[in-house]
């Protein structure tokens, strides 16, 4: 499984560069704040909407510790997606919020 830190991710939005982030937290953990451009799709959903990804597109799974992001990463992972876990999660995130 692939995997940046939330300092490297960071440096790559701020360096302007096209991300697709997706957040899989629940709807009121996002509610309290997400990575700028970030796309909520929880957990328990993934399976039922990875028709929306593209996979010719690389994606980039966060989550609050990184656990959740890791599951869905391996998941999407097993069906062909480029995926990449942001390890340490939200907890490790000192960048912007919306």
């Amino acid at each position: 499984m692939k995997q940046l830190t939330a300092t490297e991710l960071e440096t790559l939005l701020n360096e302007g560069k096209k991300l697709n982030i997706i957040d899989v937290r629940e709807v009121d953990e996002v509610a309290a704040g997400k990575i700028p451009g970030a796309v909520n799709i929880p957990l328990g959903l993934v399976e039922f909407r990875m028709h929306e990804l593209d996979k010719s597109k690389e994606y980039i799974m966060v989550c609050r510790s990184g656990a959740r992001s890791g599951r869905a990463t391996q998941f999407l992972e097993s069906y062909g997606f480029d995926v990449i876990n942001m390890s340490g999660g939200l907890l490790a995130w000192e960048g912007k919020i919306e």
